[in-house]
């Protein structure tokens, strides 16, 4: 496999609140590589989008800081890069399609306005020349009618247009790394789809990296090449989709497979996981998952386990982590 086009190492972040320190993101790592699609998994809470946030430089003040850890993108460390390297990178390089796009797209303004003014900065167009280029922004998003919809407002589009209009904002500058948080959220299932088919056509363009932020399996086995799993803000887990649903190797992973429904399981009560993920001020001592965890050992609630191989290009943070990855063979 080629060299990332974007890689994360050892990425902690925290927040300072009234309850004590929340320490949201705890030593991530993750690579993107041009033209795959990785996703990231886990329950709310995880610290998903706080990674995502991070990586695009949205959480670079108070109360967030990042205590540890590196973003590299074309050999630039943008936790410590420059403001103007930093407003360089974001969207041409990496960009990001926000999970409310109601929330993330400014309802005073046009859509075509606020496409335009991307254009008009970054790119230096016209100010006809950028509302040329909105309509075709609109157009590649597959918005109908979008030389008559580029003057609409925000509001006056249904969520699945807002979240194509997102998407044309995101790509816009045509970015070598997309991050999509989310991107499907309160759709229903056939606009979904659309979504998805959408963000991978705009992929086979021009060959960007995709990390896509969800807790749908649904969405990860559709479309994933490589996923990460993440629990209490940290990677319990990493391997390609195919593998991972196939062999789980972490009892976390294991029971958001088994709470998944299935077609050929239709005899098989629906599982959950139980209890509920930990309090991330109050996050209990050695594995955070061991108090929901049925396979859980006394070593496991005093000592954190750390993620190490169990096969090629997979690994697991389980202290049973071979016992797990042998029982789903």
């Amino acid at each position: 496999m080629t060299a990332p086009v974007l890689r994360v190492e050892d990425l902690s972040v925290e927040f300072a609140t009234r309850e004590g320190t929340v320490r949201a993101v705890r030593g991530v790592g993750l690579e993107v590589h041009a033209g795959r699609t990785l996703a990231v998994l886990g329950e709310s809470g995880s610290g998903k989008s706080v990674t995502a946030q991070t990586i695009m430089g949205l959480l670079d003040m108070p109360p967030a800081r990042i205590t540890s850890g590196s973003i590299v993108y074309d050999g630039t460390d943008l936790v410590t890069a420059d403001e103007r390297t930093r407003m360089r990178v974001n969207g041409e390089g990496v960009a990001m399609v926000f999970q409310d796009a109601l929330s993330a797209l400014n309802p005073v303004y046009t859509v075509g306005h606020q496409l335009g003014e991307l254009l008009r900065v970054r790119r230096k167009l016209s100010s006809s020349a950028a509302r040329a280029k909105a309509v075709e922004l609109m157009e590649r998003v597959r918005i109908p009618a979008a030389a008559s919809r580029v003057d609409d407002y925000p509001h006056q589009f249904s969520g699945g247009m807002r979240q194509r209009i997102m998407i044309a904002l995101a790509v816009a500058l045509d970015p070598r790394v997309l991050i999509a948080d989310e991107p499907t959220t309160a759709l229903d299932v056939t606009v979904q789809a659309q979504i998805m088919q959408l963000l991978k056509e705009l992929q086979h363009e021009n060959g960007m990296g995709l990390v896509l932020i969800t807790h749908d399996l649904g969405v990860v086995a559709e479309v994933a090449d490589d996923v990460v799993v993440m629990y209490a803000g940290r990677i319990v887990e990493r391997g390609t989709a195919e593998e991972l649903f196939e062999r789980p190797a972490h009892p976390y992973t294991r029971g958001l497979l088994r709470s998944m429904p299935r077609p050929d399981r239709e005899d098989d009560e629906l599982w959950a996981i139980p209890g509920a993920p930990p309090s991330p001020v109050h996050a209990p001592g050695g594995c955070a998952f061991h108090p929901r965890c049925d396979t859980a050992i006394e070593r496991c609630r005093s000592d954190r386990p750390v993620l190490v191989p169990v096969a090629p290009g997979r690994a697991s943070a389980c202290h049973l982590r071979q016992e797990v990855f042998d029982a789903s063979a």
